[in-house]
């Protein structure tokens, strides 16, 4: 991977993930409703994810021809040149559909099967946060991210979400259940990406959830993970669907463990 590769692939992933973000936020309908449903129906789809990814699509197609894309919203095309983008356009959509801050469009380059660079733009913050593998993690317009330092899991306060599938939904109460007395306490903001990059600012000591695709998580994973934190899975597995886990080195060992004896990827 060239470094003036890697940067041309960043100074993309910026641009469009700004016009994405100024569209959703300046473009929003006062009467805006749900488009479609997808795993359930409270996992909704605006006309507003739609056009999003749309702009961001056409926008890499322009710039990036022979790149391969996949879109939450379905844009999906292999590429011929070894660099794929991983496209969330509206990550928080139910926030988003009811007019609260926390949404974000996600925007992550993959080179030859790895993340190599990764974008949250969260309008609402007027904050966008960026990372490049290698080269830390950082706040457009600002200095660099860092997570927390050290502090015990009982004085750490972690972030969680939960799946639009009722039997899922229900264990993962049960797990938040057996977690909340062992931490200062949680949150639930609704947003993957947003959560993963406030790990990365040290507004969060951790944070898990189980059912996120990769394109809630790739760009918000390296922004994490170039900020200090360390990121996985089960116990010896990368993030996945089965679980994600970002938290301060501190508070990552200990929460994976707690989060296995809870059972978090099962139902």
């Amino acid at each position: 991977m060239t470094d003036p590769l890697t940067a041309e692939l960043l100074g993309h992933a910026l641009e469009a993930a700004r016009r994405a973000g100024e569209l959703l936020r300046d473009g929003r309908p006062a009467d805006l409703g749900v488009a479609a449903t997808k795993s359930s129906p409270i996992d909704v789809v605006t006309e507003m994810d739609l056009a999003a990814e749309k702009l961001i699509t056409g926008y890499l197609a322009d710039h990036r021809p022979d790149d391969g894309v996949l879109g939450e919203e379905g844009a999906s095309s292999p590429g011929t040149s070894g660099v794929r983008w991983v496209v969330d356009p509206l990550d928080g959509t139910v926030n988003y559909l009811y007019g609260l801050p926390n949404w974000a469009v996600s925007i992550a380059a993959e080179y030859q099967g790895e993340t190599v660079v990764g974008v949250v733009a969260v309008p609402m913050r007027g904050e966008t946060c960026h990372a490049v593998r290698g080269g830390g993690a950082w706040v457009a317009g600002g200095g660099p991210l860092r997570c927390r330092p050290a502090a015990p899991l009982d004085q750490a306060l972690v972030s969680t979400g939960f799946n639009y599938v009722q039997k899922v939904r229900e264990h993962q109460a049960e797990v938040a259940r057996r977690l909340i007395p062992r931490v200062r306490d949680i949150r639930r903001s609704g947003s993957a990406a947003v959560d993963l990059c406030d790990v990365a600012a040290g507004r969060l000591d951790g944070y898990y959830e189980r059912g996120l695709h990769s394109w809630d998580l790739a760009a918000g994973v390296l922004i994490a993970e170039e900020a200090g934190a360390l990121t996985g899975g089960r116990p010896g597995e990368p993030a996945s669907g089965e679980l994600t886990l970002a938290a301060t080195p501190a508070v990552f060992g200990p929460l994976q463990t707690l989060l296995d004896e809870a059972g978090a990827w099962h139902d």
